[in-house]
């Protein structure tokens, strides 16, 4: 039984600490050793608890920090308090959890999103990236397409990996769900040719932006 504490959690997290999942997560960027799928169970243990989600927040261990994520109330988070967990959060999976659990069911989220757009670190831009590129589909009308697209033209080769990655994301999206932009989002996936020779295991789509946009339309029928 896992109390709603924080020496509780951390004495669970470090009982379930395994070198193989540690090499696996370090290959990610993620500096813990903690199976994800166990790290989930001990959280639905603990069950929601915004106080013990900041405590273990402030703790500074990725680990804690994930399960922080799953405990935390999404929509209670002001504005300064997930811009402050953001430029905080180095691991990349903290990063992503922080924005696909926490920042996108916040009230928030759209004034966060033109924040970090442009924000100078690599990894607050490419969160604004990842906003951007997540209401493409939905909402795109009130977005101006055609300058995300000049933007990844001039800047996407050079651009830091995890920010590279975002845009690249957003580059393939804007061609899956944009009849009208497709040829030009093709034709700038094939002239920069980022993420061409990506290793792609077997049934998965490579993100190759060409191939991935072609083979999304091909299924969207």
């Amino acid at each position: 039984m896992v109390e709603a504490t924080v020496p509780s959690i951390l004495a669970a997290l470090a009982a379930l600490e395994d070198p193989k999942a540690r090499a696996v997560n370090e290959r990610h960027g993620d500096d813990h050793g903690v199976n994800l799928s166990k790290l989930r169970a001990i959280a639905k243990e603990v069950k929601t608890n915004q106080d013990l989600a900041i405590e273990l927040w402030a703790t500074d261990y990725t680990a804690a920090r994930l399960v922080a994520l799953l405990i935390c109330k999404p929509k209670v988070f002001s504005e300064e308090q997930l811009d402050t967990m953001l430029r905080q959060a180095r691991a990349p999976k903290v990063q992503d959890w922080l924005v696909n659990y926490v920042v996108k069911k916040n009230p928030h989220v759209e004034s966060l999103r033109v924040r970090w757009f442009d924000d100078p670190d690599p990894a607050v831009a490419s969160a604004g990236w990842g906003l951007t590129t997540a209401i493409i589909g939905k909402e795109g009308s009130r977005l101006d397409l055609t300058g995300l697209l000049d933007t990844i033209e001039a800047e996407m080769k050079d651009a830091p990996g995890q920010l590279q990655w975002a845009m690249n994301h957003c580059l393939a999206e804007i061609g899956i769900q944009h009849e009208k932009l497709r040829s030009r989002a093709l034709e700038i996936g094939k002239r920069l040719e980022v993420l061409k020779d990506y290793p792609t295991s077997p049934g998965c789509i490579s993100p190759f932006a060409p191939i991935w946009i072609t083979e999304m339309v091909k299924r969207q029928g």
